[in-house]
């Protein structure tokens, strides 16, 4: 099927990417010409594992394209997924003037019958303003266009494998004509009729769940699903002050809770906070959204909150450890919002960064892949070639980014460079135990009271 994309993003890039591999013919546009550049020479203006490899096997293959140009995009294509930025506006509405944009030029490119699919994550009803859109801008008498909302739930650092082995695809169409298109292109994906580049022997031993809807269902199903998932992280952080407190464990409370098959354990991780392109966003525009429908959504409004205050509650636990921040000298562990991709955006890392930097202390920090887009952020953050360089000289060491890597770093070598063995593990990812027993202080989120290190032999 001739496909394109409109938008080279994080989900535009995958989303054409997988639908190549699985053998589609794919273009994928954007207007900006320095990334076409790079990803036409082979590179990616992003890090997302598999990615770089399944884009250059496709390209070479012939069946996936980039391009600048919107008529190119459009030529013969018989769906194009609109994967373009929807920044949030400075009322927390979802700024839609790139999606208006996409839509009246592919209205005005199109050759023949076209679906125009939604899989930005937008506001619901934004599929009736599309119609309306292609309405008005049509330029080829004749053209049949359908518009649907086909919502993304990939995560950032598994995007390729959540696409290619999703836990359900959400449809939401207005017609049969445009449900048989969606289902004749994700055919090889639910059926598992595809070589997966990322588990070459791998076998689908089930069916794709696949959920058709109206498309204002569909709409709401993408911010319903991340605004809970926020609501389950900022739960567990809520609990883990409480066991901080009460001398309790929040691991072992929040094992406890996970085990109840009505909730699970995935994202009851307490820590510093969400952060990402998603989640912060999608919580202020699903606001909005409750907003215009006369709802007011405090529930949201109150997760916003206390996820913003996370940062200030660990610069309160180093003051506590250090007295004073002014002049002391702080390294970071991960500076990626998330491990596995290099996304900064509304990163808890970046965001504590700033914070110790105004109390006039010295941060320096390591990311194994989001180094230089940290610097660029914030440059008055020193960012350094690996962790043992972040913990030279340093009276404290915070893990803000739970990469695996991490676990494994030779503690008593990274102990050795600092003034202070003092270690904030902001991920609960590490081993206390172990740690302690080299000699560190060690604070958690929600761990209790800290163990007492071993004595100091002089």
């Amino acid at each position: 099927m001739r496909v394109s994309v409109i938008g080279t993003g994080y989900v535009g890039l995958v989303t054409g990417a997988c639908l190549a591999a699985v053998g589609h013919d794919v273009v994928a546009m954007d207007d900006n010409p320095a990334k076409i550049a790079v990803l036409r020479q082979g590179g990616l203006p992003i890090y997302e594992p598999h990615l770089a490899e399944l884009v250059a096997q496709t390209t070479r293959a012939g069946r996936l394209r980039f391009t600048t140009d919107v008529t190119e995009a459009a030529q013969d294509a018989a769906v194009s997924f609109i994967c373009v930025n929807t920044p949030p506006r400075p009322d927390g509405d979802a700024d839609l003037r790139y999606v208006e944009l996409a839509t009246r030029r592919l209205a005005e490119h199109a050759t023949g019958d076209l679906l125009l699919v939604e899989k930005s994550t937008v506001p619901v009803q934004t599929g009736q303003w599309i119609q309306k859109t292609l309405a008005l801008y049509a330029k080829r008498p004749g053209c049949t266009f359908d518009v649907a909302s086909n919502p993304e739930f990939t995560r950032e650092g598994m995007a390729v494998e959540d696409f290619l082995h999703p836990d359900r695809l959400v449809l939401g169409v207005a017609n049969p004509r445009a449900e048989a298109l969606l289902r004749e292109l994700y055919a090889p994906i639910v059926e598992g009729r595809f070589a997966c580049p990322v588990h070459p022997d791998c076998r689908v031993d089930r069916a794709v769940p696949v959920l058709v809807t109206d498309l204002a269902s569909a709409e709401l199903i993408k911010h319903a699903a991340n605004s809970f998932l926020a609501l389950k992280i900022t739960f567990a952080n809520a609990v883990a002050d409480v066991c901080e407190a009460a001398g309790a464990d929040i691991l072992e409370v929040v094992k406890g809770v996970g085990l109840d098959k009505r909730i699970g354990r995935a994202f009851l991780n307490a820590g510093l906070g969400f952060g990402g392109s998603c989640f912060p966003k999608d919580l202020r525009a699903f606001v909005k959204i409750a907003e215009r429908t006369g709802y007011d959504f405090t529930l949201l409004k109150e997760v916003t909150r206390l996820n913003a205050a996370r940062q200030a509650q660990v610069v309160e636990k180093l003051r506590r450890a250090l007295w004073i921040l002014e002049g002391k000298r702080i390294g970071l562990l991960g500076l990626a919002f998330k491990p596995h991709t290099d996304d900064i955006r509304e990163a808890p890392a970046l965001a504590l960064a700033q914070r110790l930097l105004a109390e006039g202390a010295t941060v320096q920090g390591y990311d194994p892949q989001a180094g230089a887009k940290a610097h660029e952020a914030v440059p008055a953050l020193t960012v350094c070639p690996d962790p043992y360089t972040a913990a030279q000289g340093a009276e404290a060491l915070v893990l803000c980014t739970e990469w695996p890597e991490f676990a494994t770093l030779d503690f008593a070598r990274l102990k050795a460079g600092m003034v202070r063995p003092l270690l904030l593990d902001g991920r609960n990812a590490l081993d206390r135990d172990a740690l302690t027993a080299l000699g560190f202080e060690v604070l958690g989120i929600g761990r209790g009271r800290p163990p007492v290190p071993p004595a100091r032999t002089p």
